[in-house]
């Protein structure tokens, strides 16, 4: 093996612990029986999770952010691909501000699209309810499922749609028979990534959801008043939930790769 390849395998270790490493001690922690995270560790225990969901606000949260989640990776998938095939079939004036438009969300500030949001749903008189957060997740996840349907239909020979039109076959059929079962994967991928997306954030659903407060909303709250372990079990939690929906996008994604 080269040195240039031992080097750069190292380098991704050390990477990837850099990441995790701080993940890792808060999962260990959730099964530690002292209170502080400190080392020698104490005896195994559950205790922690079984008090964080005894409590019923957190299961209401949780309920806020299942339902915050699927709402959002439904609406955000169906308007990424939509744009996405809209870049695909047509070509037309100012293209490319509308797909740097599409794409600005994630590169804006967290902070700053908070407070735009927190303005905005105001004024519609929905902030702090779940229809503003969903709201304000669809317009910070809908670039990544467009990214990813995109980069789907990218593979695609765009004459096969032409063909099924010359064949007799109409808009809707063509989409039907031709585009959605060749972009089946890339849709069901964003859908768990975005789900994943919406899951996790914080920051936005913090400005916006006022008393129906999501899971991360809910663990920033707690770790505000004290240092509580009760944090890194429903941590561990959300983070398994978020770390499944994303690997479950990229074998969806790699899997097709791998047929095709």
């Amino acid at each position: 093996m080269k040195a240039g390849d031992i080097l750069g395998r190292a380098y991704l270790a050390a990477l990837f612990c850099f990441v995790f490493a701080p993940i890792a001690a808060s999962v260990v922690f959730s099964f530690n029986s002292d209170r502080f995270p400190t080392l020698p560790l104490g005896h195994f225990t559950t205790e922690w999770y079984a008090r964080a969901f005894s409590r019923p606000e957190l299961w209401q949260a949780i309920a806020n952010s299942l339902m915050v989640a699927g709402c959002t990776a439904v609406l955000s998938t169906f308007i990424g691909f939509a744009t996405a095939y809209t870049d695909f079939r047509y070509g037309f004036r100012f293209k490319q501000a509308y797909l740097a438009l599409a794409l600005l969300p994630p590169t804006m500030p967290l902070v700053i699209l908070g407070l735009a949001m927190l303005a905005w749903l105001s004024n519609l008189g929905i902030s702090g309810t779940l229809l503003g957060i969903i709201i304000a997740h669809t317009v910070l996840a809908t670039p990544f499922a467009m990214a990813i349907c995109r980069l789907r239909l990218s593979q695609m020979d765009p004459t096969l749609e032409v063909a099924a039109w010359n064949l007799g076959a109409g808009p809707w059929a063509a989409m039907r028979h031709v585009i959605l079962p060749f972009c089946a994967p890339a849709i069901l991928s964003a859908l768990c990534l975005t789900a994943a997306v919406s899951f996790d954030e914080f920051i936005v659903a913090w400005f916006v959801s006022g008393l129906n407060r999501t899971v991360p909303v809910m663990i920033l709250e707690i770790l505000q008043g004290n240092v509580d372990p009760q944090i890194n079990a429903i941590g561990t939690v959300v983070f398994l939930t978020s770390m499944s929906l994303v690997i479950a996008a990229q074998f969806l994604i790699f899997r097709r790769r791998s047929h095709d």
